[in-house]
């Protein structure tokens, strides 16, 4: 399965194309400026070329850019085009995911019926496995796991790379008095993952390693353990995919502004002679711009 540029990208630099800086760019699409320059980066690294370089305090395309900024448009104006005329072939039939219980509780469930209105007679089996990473179910056409990457024998791609942060509600770091530095969490209850080493990772990056991991309170599973937190139980770890709606409707607050990137990320898993079927191809598709649009609210906060 081929890796083709995100239409979020190709509206970044478009739109810089036209505009002439990314500053005018990120003012057009609603997004930051690293969001636009974070886009037009995974542009360059599907399409294999700089389209871009640096000239003075502003950015200018390449000769490459140039062209490819005439073809961009292009594409855009006939996606455009289609999106109001009709979806084509229609796919239908019925596929089998499973996805990592937390991503598929507090994010994946909250837009499925967006791609159901797409693909009406395409019928969705959304299961969760007790473990994150396992993808040994013969009977499921399309995993999205939590894990390291290493799967043999199967199809798999990166989907989402993860920003782990501290969460909590306003409630309790309000009762709390604020938090002050990373040192204070000493002296506070801490909300784990069984088998995870997230708060591990988090704290040696702000150079605290003197802290009794095995204290607190421990779930095997990421909905427990962020249900937890809004309930004013402790400080859990969130990441930017699963506590992005909870942070929005001010369920949780972030009471430490710095993030790390998690040493696992979510991944789409398939077996080889299931990945061509159309099925699975248009919702991958679908899954990929979904995840552009939530990276680019979480750069643009």
């Amino acid at each position: 399965m081929k890796r083709y540029p995100s239409i979020m990208s190709l509206r970044a630099f478009e739109a810089v194309s036209r505009l002439g800086s990314v500053s005018a760019a990120a003012n057009e699409l609603s997004l930051t400026r690293s969001a636009v320059s974070h886009q037009i980066n995974m542009l360059e690294e599907a399409v294999g070329f700089p389209l871009t370089q640096r000239e003075g305090r502003g950015i200018v395309l390449t000769n490459n850019g140039s062209r490819y900024a005439n073809e961009a448009k292009r594409a855009l104006a006939i996606i455009q085009e289609a999106s109001h005329d009709s979806r084509g072939e229609e796919v239908a039939g019925k596929l089998s995911i499973s996805c990592a219980p937390g991503l598929a509780n507090y994010w994946l469930c909250h837009h499925l019926a967006e791609f159901s209105k797409q693909y009406p007679k395409l019928s969705l089996h959304i299961s969760s496995p007790e473990v994150p990473d396992d993808t040994s179910n013969d009977n499921i056409d399309l995993f999205i796991a939590y894990g390291n990457g290493n799967w043999p024998d199967k199809y798999v791609r990166q989907l989402i790379t993860i920003q782990l942060f501290p969460v909590c509600s306003p409630r309790f770091l309000q009762e709390k008095g604020g938090l002050g530095p990373p040192s204070s969490l000493l002296r506070m209850p801490l909300i784990h993952l069984v088998n995870y080493t997230d708060w591990r990772v988090w704290l040696a990056a702000n150079g605290i390693s003197n802290i009794q991991l095995e204290d607190g309170i421990v779930f095997s599973d990421a909905n427990f353990a962020q249900s937890a937190a809004i309930a004013g139980q402790g400080i859990a770890i969130g990441d930017n995919m699963i506590s992005g709606n909870a942070l929005a409707k001010g369920l949780l607050v972030r009471p430490f502004e710095k993030s790390i990137m998690s040493p696992r990320a979510y991944y789409l898993v398939v077996s080889p002679e299931k990945v061509e079927r159309r099925e699975i191809q248009v919702f991958v598709e679908w899954l990929e711009s979904l995840i552009d649009d939530a990276q680019a609210k979480y750069d643009k906060h």
